[in-house]
């Protein structure tokens, strides 16, 4: 048997699934995607990446404002399951009732840790020693659904979220074509989550940038590592708002935001860190070196959140 699928996804991370299974045999009857959105700029219309696969690909490719809005053509399509990978809009019980094998889910954490948008980030903020990926089978709840397959990687103190999504982005696509074959076979197991085990990673919000000194100086170097590539953590000095990109931790104390020599080791709430790599507003992402040769931040300054 092979399966007749539609592809929800919008994302980077979901052009490696999309792509093993454009390559396998199975068959692709829709690709659906948020629609083009003005650039950060503005000056244009930018498609999202699995929009620009599809199209590239020769994918029929649908991109509704709302799922709603394309009911009548969604149930008219003859598909057996749909995919799901980073769509970014909730599928109601409509649609999900639809297809024989319903709607899977590649979700980035081991569930039922980390439901919700920002598994990765969470994951990294909260030191965590092992994310990885879990796909689940889609209920009307977020990411309740029983579980198909689970597969684990490391995490350590240097796992930044850039890192870790595309390890995640990569291993999702090996397992849900995993998945798609033990549906085709019918060997396909579903394992309940535990919905007293449960955790939730809120969608990263403004204040979750802003590093505040009196947190342990390893708590500040995860929220760093969680927050690269996007969208940075945080300070102020004399007016703008500096992201750190990388940095390590050391344990010398100060008070917490004391800048402690001339190559930025800041002081936190226990232990210090090291800044390594830094970006002002509108500039490039520095070496602290080479930052500070243009912007000192000099010793015994007293740095704000």
């Amino acid at each position: 048997m092979t399966l007749k699928v539609v592809f929800m996804g919008t994302s980077q991370f979901a052009v490696p699934a999309l792509k093993k299974i454009c390559e396998s045999e199975i068959d692709i009857v829709a690709v659906y995607s948020q629609p083009p959105r003005k650039s950060n700029r503005g000056m244009k219309i930018e498609k999202s990446p699995v929009h620009e696969f599809a199209d590239s690909n020769n994918l029929n490719i649908r991109t509704p404002g709302k799922l709603d809005n394309d009911w009548e053509y969604f149930k008219s399509l003859t598909f057996d399951l749909a995919i799901v990978v980073a769509y970014g809009q909730i599928i109601l019980k409509n649609f999900l009732d639809l297809p024989e094998y319903g709607f899977l889910n590649i979700h980035a954490s081991i569930l039922p840790k980390w439901r919700g948008a920002a598994p990765i980030q969470r994951s990294i903020m909260e030191q965590d020693t092992f994310t990885g990926i879990s796909i689940m089978q889609i209920e009307e709840q977020l990411d309740t659904g029983p579980v198909l397959i689970k597969q684990e990687i490391e995490l350590n103190e240097n796992s930044t979220a850039g890192q870790v999504e595309q390890s995640l982005s990569e291993m999702g696509a090996d397992k849900i074509l995993e998945a798609i074959h033990l549906i085709e076979k019918k060997e396909a197991v579903y394992i309940p989550q535990d919905h007293d085990a449960a955790t939730y990673a809120k969608k990263i919000k403004k204040e979750d940038e802003i590093i505040d000194w009196s947190r342990n100086a390893k708590a500040i170097v995860a929220q760093i590592n969680a927050l690269n590539p996007r969208p940075g953590a945080c300070f102020e000095y004399k007016g703008e708002k500096i992201k750190i990109w990388k940095a390590r931790h050391g344990n010398q104390n100060g008070e917490p935001g004391l800048v402690m020599n001339d190559q930025l080791q800041v002081a936190c709430g226990k232990g210090s860190i090291f800044v390594e790599e830094i970006q002002r507003p509108g500039k490039k992402i520095q070496p602290i070196k080479i930052f500070l040769l243009g912007f000192a931040i000099p010793e015994s300054t007293q740095l704000n959140s």
